[in-house]
């Protein structure tokens, strides 16, 4: 066996971007660079979620750089911002086809070939790079499309729901390994005909360096005028999926209590809504703020006393086990979520999170005031949390359990 494989990463999101697809795509290849693999990365030009290009790659169409060890090769895609589906699926096709010519006429032949999705016109490139290549090609699925975007009402058109659903079936049956990121994810996939030994599970985890329990930052928290405040934090997409506006009504319902503050990091489609609604509604107990880095943000998560993982009410999620979970059991501070399913399973099995009725911001006002008076909950879910991902959810330990599947599978 060939210890040093050469793996083709295809994924539409990498950093600078701080979405959860782009930090598993480079934490995965940094930590298979140092076990002894040779990754090569083809992403496009950092756009999402503003649609906005940074000026370092602004005009260009092709470019190679090495981030942090790994050969990242940025091809030409549709910028465009993260809102209006037509102009999305732009996007994405336009990054569909120039990944393959790029990889045909820039790469050599590496091993295998992964192609990471959402968007799953991802999983088409990587298929077509797999027959052109003659290699193969591992399909990894952190969403569930097309049946995401049918759950949200972003596609209603039966004949196009089936002509996505058969293209989502060709790229299943073409993949040598499918990968996905939970455990109800084996059943979707082998309902579709596959067989459950082709498709394995790699969880999402933490960087557990980055990611760790922080005394308060006491000059921010009185920066932003929250020195007295119980904080309660999203940190995170604003987007269809999330249903943010249920935080927003909690916090009208929570106007009168003058030491809870909500405090709301992110960006995406809903956000222009979430403003007009924080100031329709007058919520002075409300701050929105716009994304930063992960190594700001550690920050952030100190001076938050009580963090939100919401996800609207569709039966879609609950295959869902949200990356920003990880990031915040690491810092050690308790949940409240919406996410029925695996991840209430989890959360409440540990006793690191309450979980509420999706869009049910009445219950999720009620658990908040309980959360915030029951201190010693509060010290238990955060000693759970940090030990749960430090046991279970380590980066470095998962993308060593991901090498070996690849090696012992395909090569």
């Amino acid at each position: 066996m060939n210890e040093k494989i050469k793996i083709l990463l295809v994924t539409q999101y990498f950093p600078p971007e701080v979405a959860a697809g782009a930090n598993r795509a480079f934490e995965h290849a940094k930590r298979w660079n140092q076990n002894g693999a040779e990754v090569t990365v083809i992403t496009c030009f950092p756009n999402y979620p503003t649609g906005n290009i940074p000026e370092k790659y602004k005009g260009l169409k092709y470019f190679e750089e090495e981030v942090d060890g790994i050969k990242v090769i940025r091809t030409f895609t549709y910028a465009t911002p993260n809102r209006g589906f037509f102009k999305r699926i732009l996007a994405y096709f336009s990054f569909m086809f120039s990944s393959v010519i790029q990889s045909n006429n820039k790469i050599g032949k590496p091993d295998l070939v992964i192609a990471s999705s959402p968007p799953y016109t991802v999983g088409i490139s990587g298929m077509i790079i797999g027959k052109l290549k003659k290699i193969p090609f591992v399909f990894e699925v952190r969403d569930l499309w097309p049946e995401s975007i049918i759950q949200l009402g972003q596609v209603k058109n039966k004949l196009l729901i089936k002509i996505l659903e058969y293209i989502e079936l060709m790229m299943y049956k073409n993949a040598a390994l499918i990968v996905g990121i939970s455990d109800p994810f084996v059943d979707f996939i082998s309902s579709k005909g596959i067989e459950r030994e082709n498709i394995k599970i790699v969880k999402n985890g933490v960087n557990l360096e980055l990611f760790k329990p922080k005394e308060k930052n006491v000059e921010l928290k009185n920066s932003l005028h929250l020195n007295d405040k119980f904080v309660v934090s999203y940190f995170g997409t604003f987007g269809l999926s999330q249903g943010l506006e249920t935080i927003l009504r909690t916090a009208e319902i929570l106007k009168d209590e003058s030491n809870i503050h909500f405090l709301l990091i992110g960006n995406g489609a809903d956000r222009g809504k979430l403003l007009a609604l924080k100031n329709e509604l007058k919520l002075d107990n409300v701050t929105i703020l716009k994304p930063i880095s992960k190594e700001e943000l550690v920050d952030y998560y100190s001076i938050s006393d009580l963090m939100l993982v919401p996800l609207r009410k569709l039966s879609l999620f609950d295959s869902a086990l949200p990356s920003k979970m990880f990031e915040i059991m690491a810092m050690g501070k308790p949940i409240i979520h919406t996410v029925d399913g695996e991840a209430r399973k989890l959360l409440e099995r540990e006793n690191v999170g309450k979980y509420v009725e999706a869009e049910n911001y009445k219950e999720l006002a009620n658990t908040i005031l309980a959360a915030r008076n029951d201190h010693e909950w509060q010290t238990e879910a955060s000693k759970n949390g940090r030990r749960l991902v430090e046991e279970k959810f380590n980066r470095n330990d998962l993308a060593s359990v991901y090498l070996r599947i690849l090696k012992q599978k395909l090569i």
